[in-house]
């Protein structure tokens, strides 16, 4: 009866343990279903971050991030529900569910590896360092070492700052931290390569300068909430699919006059 106790024992564990998988199956499953259900895709994104997502003169929201994203709900058979927030809190609402994915030019990096979920790399960029024109003290990120850099907080760009040494001051917008380095509120700031080319392009500001990039290519994925199989599977086969018709590089040209999806 002992021995006959351990199997049947041993058989409700075993069925519990296979219970316990279900669940956790069905939970990764759930997470494709829910928004196919749900019928919307909702979406976090900056959108004051040009060429990535921002206003056009209509007011209307446009910009590399903001069509890959109505792209990749499309291809989902749902609607883009984009809602706009300051970088610091787009993490924050992807974790506690404000957002299925956001699509903003996040930079893969370990931690956020270990932190989200992220998708095969949909562009690739450089990181740029910019001062004052007539700045002769810092030339490259080494000699950010005591000074000021202006960055949004929790950016890659302010974890690099402060990697050099810089007092990083939090700010929103890039075109506010050109600004700042202008008025020589701080000594300089770093961003992508794309975005400060285009600032500088349509600005025709000729008083600010690039002076040095670092040599690592930067990739851009869509993070999601750990665990999210199903979606994660489906934005990738998404990103897939506009990669081979053209839609990526079609859309990479439009804002940023060349093809940044390859490396």
């Amino acid at each position: 009866m002992r021995y006959l106790g351990k199997v049947v024992m041993s058989a409700i564990l075993a069925l519990g343990l296979v219970a316990c998988g279900t669940k956790t199956n069905e939970k990764a499953e759930d997470s494709l279903q829910k928004v196919k259900k749900a019928g919307v895709l909702k979406i976090g994104l900056e959108g004051n971050w040009k060429p990535f997502s921002y206003h056009d003169s209509k007011d209307k929201l446009v910009g590399y991030d903001t069509e890959v994203a109505q792209h990749i709900a499309k291809k989902l058979g749902v609607k883009a529900e984009i809602k706009e927030a300051a970088w610091d809190g787009l993490l924050t609402g992807l974790s506690t569910g404000v957002y299925d994915i956001v699509v903003n030019g996040v930079d893969v990096t370990k931690e956020r590896q270990k932190a989200f979920d992220m998708s095969d790399a949909y562009a690739y960029d450089r990181i740029d360092l910019v001062v004052k024109e007539g700045n002769t003290n810092i030339k490259s990120f080494e000699d950010l070492k005591s000074k000021k850099s202006a960055n949004s907080t929790g950016s890659t760009y302010a974890t690099i700052a402060e990697k050099y040494g810089a007092t990083v001051s939090n700010v929103p917008t890039l075109a506010e931290t050109m600004q700042l380095v202008l008025n020589g509120t701080v000594d300089a700031t770093i961003n992508a390569d794309t975005s400060v080319s285009d600032y500088l392009n349509t600005t025709g500001e000729k008083k600010l300068k690039v002076v040095a990039q670092l040599p690592d290519i930067t990739e851009y994925a869509i993070p999601m909430k750990k665990g999210n199989d199903s979606l994660k599977k489906a934005v990738n086969q998404a990103l897939k699919e506009l990669r081979e018709d053209g839609t990526l590089a079609a859309l990479s040209k439009k804002y940023f006059g060349k093809d940044i999806t390859h490396k």
